[in-house]
């Protein structure tokens, strides 16, 4: 089979010559009931990818957009082929845009946890996280941070336990928009330590850390980006990491599962997906080549520097991974009755 050339430009999508495609090889297998024979083998060669790759993402400037175009510079150096970023408003689109797409791995979706959430937020959702996604690598993921005003007795997620016990009702904690990461580790939070703090929503989380300098609220769970700055300045004092295990965003911070509150975790994670069905062998090209993207030095400083770390996990724990969160966090959504904005 001849070799099929073509040139990468994530700028200008132009062409060039130089780097030849890698092979798929597909193989399909039959056993005949009732006969002592061993399966034969049939493969048939079909060269993945022969065009260019689209990567499905929400609007230009967030988390997701500066995600999907560092890996999708170093995956179509990988490919030997362009890779675009679609830039598409709300992640039920976005969803259901790859659910109906064309299962062959030329379109995929980077997405966080409100895509295999939001059935638990919303009537009528055109897709189904379980039935109509193949999971290809869990490629990034960032901690919340608790953090408090310095007015609040509390240095410890213990001591906020046993304040918030002893004041039930009184301590407030702000968070952005229902459903967001900050508004669910805070409802975690209330649900696995058995106390009652108030939640006070915001538009967006910049606007409520503003209003937690300022003392208004006295507790958050925001991300590490948002208030590393403020927390270096003594304006807001670190408590705890999210993750379940110490985080690089945060270094000498205790995890709250280990300082207070056992089991506890909560974040944001980013992953990619192609459509149900996409061939397993195009999955596993898809998640070698993104896994070696995110493995690289380069990589990792990126998203270290914009507040974030790299993982790079197999589809089959991306998948676990999914299964498991829509157990804990669907649950927890239920429960407390949050409704999607």
């Amino acid at each position: 089979m001849k070799s099929i050339r073509r040139h990468v430009n994530i700028r200008d999508h132009r062409q060039y010559r130089g780097r030849m495609m890698p092979k798929v090889l597909l193989a399909a297998r039959w056993t005949i009931p009732g006969l002592l024979i061993f399966g034969c083998a049939f493969v048939s060669a079909q060269e993945f990818p022969s065009k260019a790759v689209r990567i499905v993402t929400y609007a230009p400037g967030g988390g997701t957009d500066f995600a999907s175009r560092v890996i999708a510079q170093g995956l179509a150096i990988n490919l030997g082929w362009q890779v675009i970023v679609d830039n598409r408003p709300g992640g039920i689109i976005q969803g259901e845009i790859l659910a109906k797409s064309a299962p062959d791995g030329y379109t995929l979706l980077l997405n966080g946890a409100s895509l295999w959430l939001a059935p638990f937020m919303q009537d009528n959702v055109p897709y189904d996280p379980a039935r109509d996604f193949s999971a290809i690598t869990l490629a990034v993921s960032a901690p919340n941070i608790l953090v408090v005003h310095p007015s609040l007795p509390v240095k410890s997620v213990r001591d906020l336990i046993e304040l918030a016990k002893a004041r039930p009702g009184a301590i407030n904690y702000a968070s952005g928009s229902s459903g967001t990461s900050t508004h669910l580790a805070g409802e975690l939070f209330k649900t696995m330590a058995g106390v009652n703090i108030l939640r006070i929503p915001y538009k967006g989380a910049g606007l409520a850390i503003n209003d937690l300098i300022g003392g208004h609220m006295q507790l958050m769970f925001p991300n590490a980006t948002s208030v590393t700055p403020h927390i270096k300045s003594g304006r807001l004092r670190a408590v705890a990491v999210t993750s379940a295990r110490p985080s690089a965003l945060a270094p000498g911070l205790p995890t709250a599962s280990a300082s207070g509150l056992p089991g506890y975790e909560s974040g944001t994670v980013y992953g990619i997906f192609a459509p149900a069905r996409t061939p397993p062998a195009v999955i596993s090209l898809l998640n070698r080549e993104i896994v070696r993207v995110l493995g690289q030095a380069e990589t990792k400083e990126k998203f270290l520097a914009a507040g974030t770390e790299t993982v790079g996990s197999s589809p089959e724990e991306f998948a676990a991974t999914i299964k498991s969160e829509m157990s804990r966090l669907g649950k927890l959504i239920k429960d407390a009755g949050i409704r999607g904005e």
